[in-house]
């Protein structure tokens, strides 16, 4: 795929990030998967690592390499003709230019990147170190010559890190802070209510991801919260999942 492309197919990824009238993202692991999406009307993808290892036999978490990911990505992006971000989890231990160059290489034009560090006993980056690493994924993404977007993280609300009290303030900070070196999209992972979904969606400078139950949630909830961007973790795989048990239990 041409550099021209992937840069037109980031902009409009970029594009579609719109605070109130949220992109909804469905999260896909496989070829299959992300045509059916497609065909079922949406215009973009984000890649969960947690379901694509799930589809490998691998351990979330950095349990599969990141050359397997991209394996998975370029089955995607030749199968669909769409804009692809991808979770690259916390980056596997690999430096910016190498994540930004893999990616590029399979076609897709954005990512996620986290803040707990898997091969280092899952510890949590500070703001500083992650933010560093935002800037590095902008400024190798720039030098490339396409704007992969850039979905910055933070595991504070997962980990429940610290006194339940302050953690919204700190993950506030600690988004601003990626937001300055870089970020487009800032992605307080977790499950939240409607007002700190919306307190969020409010104080932090870019639009904000959230995780949507593809088979619970209501889609209009999310826009009157400022939400910007919805995906649903493996949470689309699971229910296919369960569907497909109540599919096959009829035949035990």
């Amino acid at each position: 795929m041409s550099n021209e492309v992937l840069a037109q197919r980031a902009e409009t990824l970029l594009g579609l990030h719109k605070p109130g009238d949220p992109v909804v993202l469905p999260t896909v692991w496989d070829a299959w998967s992300a045509n059916l999406a497609v065909e079922a009307g949406f215009g973009a993808l984000t890649v969960g690592s947690h379901p694509v290892a799930d589809s490998v036999g691998k351990p979330d978490g950095e349990g599969m390499a990141f050359d397997d990911l991209l394996t998975r990505v370029a089955q995607i992006t030749a199968k669909v003709d769409v804009p692809i971000s991808v979770d690259v989890e916390s980056g596997y231990g690999l430096p910016a230019e190498d994540l930004i160059g893999g990616l590029l290489r399979a076609g897709a034009v954005g990512l996620n990147i986290e803040d707990s560090v898997h091969s280092e006993g899952k510890r949590l980056r500070s703001s500083g170190e992650h933010a560093a690493l935002v800037g590095a994924l902008r400024e190798a993404a720039d030098k490339a010559g396409v704007h992969v977007v850039v979905n910055a993280r933070t595991d504070l609300f997962l980990r429940k890190d610290g006194d339940e009290g302050d953690r919204v303030d700190r993950a506030i900070a600690r988004l601003k802070e990626a937001a300055a070196a870089g970020a487009d999209c800032l992605y307080p992972v977790g499950r939240h209510d409607p007002d700190t979904l919306a307190r969020l969606a409010s104080e932090l400078p870019l639009p904000i991801n959230a995780i949507g139950m593809p088979d619970q949630d209501d889609p209009a909830s999310f826009g009157p919260l400022g939400v910007g961007r919805i995906s649903f973790g493996p949470f689309f795989q699971a229910a296919l999942a369960t569907r497909a048990n109540e599919i096959l239990g009829r035949w035990r």
